[in-house]
C-alpha cells in the first residue's frame, strides 16, 4: 500500500499495486478498447486510492483526448448565460468531465479561443458562434465534435441546441395586438445574428397574421449587447410623429437598457407603455410599470445539449445534424406600486 501525501503518485506505483503492466494502466486511463471493462474499473479504482492524477500532456501522446469540453459564450453580464455555464457545467461534471469556459464575442477571439481548445485536445465544444467566423475556425472545428447553441452558422455543426425564436416573439407581439396595441416597437439584435434574423421575422408575422398595416411597427436593430444601443433606440422613439404605445424586445441586454432607459428619462407616456421583454430576469424585478416576460427554458435547454454531446462522446458515435428546439412562454407580472 502506498500512503497518500508521500509525494507524486505514479503509473509505475498503480501497475506495482495492481501486478500489471504500466501500458495497460495507460491504456486502461485512456479507455483503450483493448482493455476489458473490469480491468479499467481496477485500475481507476487504484488510481483514486492511491491519489494517481494522470498527465494530461501523457494522456495525449497516446492519441487520447482530454476529459474537457469548451463553452463558448458571447458574454456573461446577464443570467442567461450564467445560467447556460452553471446547467453545462453541472451536465459535465455528473459524466466526468471538466467544463472550459471562454468569452469569444468577436471572430478574432474566437478564432484564438478554437485554437486553444483545439490544441489541449478538447473532447468537445458547445459554441453560440459568432455571426461571421474565420475559415481557419471553421476548419480547426471540423476536426472534432463540437454543437452550435442558440446561435446557427452554416459552415459548422449540423447539430444545434436553441429556442424558437420566430415562434417567441411572434407570440409575444400577437400578446399585444390582442390588447389593442397597433404601434408597437421592436427593439432587437442585428440581422447579422441567425436569432436576430427569426426574432424580426417573427415581429413581423404576427403584424401579417393580424391583418395590420406593416407601416405601424416600429423597427430598432443593433449590437443586442449594447447597452448604449438600446438606450438610444428608446429616446428615438420618441422622435417620431406618432410615439409607440407598447415596445417588445428581442434581447435580455436590451430589455434591461430599455427598462433603465424609460425609468431615467421618463419621457411623456412612458408610463403608459406595454412592454415585453425578452428574458425573464431577476434583475428586472425593480421595475415597477407593466411587463410581460419572454421566459424561456434555458437551463433544460443546456442540459439536453450537453447531455446530447456527453452521449457521443461516449459512444464514439459522429455528431450527426440534430436540432433541439425549446418554447417559450410569456409571464406576465401586474403593474404594481
Amino acid at each position: 500500500m502506498i500512503p497518500r501525501g508521500t509525494g507524486m503518485v505514479t503509473a509505475r506505483q498503480v501497475a506495482e499495486s495492481l501486478g500489471v503492466a504500466v501500458s495497460t494502466v495507460g491504456r486502461a486511463l485512456a479507455d483503450d478498447p483493448r482493455i476489458s471493462p473490469r480491468t479499467k474499473l481496477l485500475v481507476r479504482e487504484a488510481a483514486e486510492r492511491l491519489g494517481y492524477v494522470e498527465s494530461l500532456p501523457a494522456q495525449m501522446m497516446r492519441g487520447g483526448s482530454s476529459r474537457l469540453i469548451g463553452l463558448m459564450l458571447p458574454d456573461i453580464r446577464n443570467s442567461f448565460y450564467a445560467t447556460i455555464a452553471d446547467a453545462m457545467s453541472a451536465c459535465c461534471d455528473a459524466a466526468g468531465y471538466q467544463l472550459v469556459f471562454s468569452i469569444a464575442d468577436s471572430p478574432e477571439a474566437e478564432a484564438r479561443h478554437v485554437r486553444h481548445l483545439a490544441s489541449a485536445r478538447a473532447a468537445g465544444i458547445v459554441i453560440v458562434p459568432t455571426p461571421d467566423p474565420r475559415p481557419e475556425t471553421c476548419e480547426m472545428l471540423a476536426r472534432f465534435p463540437h454543437v452550435q447553441l442558440l446561435r446557427r452558422v452554416p459552415g459548422l455543426s449540423p447539430a444545434w441546441f436553441g429556442i424558437d425564436d420566430m415562434e417567441c416573439l411572434r407570440a409575444g407581439t400577437a400578446h399585444l395586438i390582442a390588447r389593442g396595441h397597433r404601434r408597437i416597437a421592436y427593439i432587437g439584435g442585428s440581422t447579422a445574428y441567425s436569432t436576430g434574423a427569426a426574432r424580426l421575422a417573427g415581429f413581423r408575422r404576427a403584424f401579417s397574421e393580424a391583418g395590420i398595416d406593416p407601416a405601424l411597427a416600429i423597427e430598432r436593430l443593433g449590437p443586442p449587447a449594447d447597452g448604449r444601443f438600446g438606450a438610444e433606440a428608446v429616446a428615438s422613439l420618441w422622435e417620431e410623429a406618432s410615439p409607440p404605445s407598447a415596445i417588445i424586445t428581442g434581447a435580455v441586454q436590451l430589455t434591461g437598457a430599455v427598462l433603465q432607459t424609460l425609468a431615467g428619462s421618463r419621457p411623456a407616456g412612458a408610463s403608459e407603455l406595454a412592454i415585453v421583454g425578452f428574458g425573464d430576469e431577476p434583475s428586472f424585478s425593480w421595475w415597477r410599470g407593466e411587463l410581460t416576460a419572454i421566459a424561456m427554458p434555458i437551463q433544460e435547454l443546456a442540459q439536453a445539449c450537453g447531455s446530447w454531446l456527453i452521449e457521443r462522446l461516449q459512444a464514439g458515435a459522429a455528431i450527426e445534424a440534430h436540432a433541439g428546439t425549446a418554447s417559450a412562454r410569456l409571464v406576465s407580472y401586474p403593474q404594481r406600486g
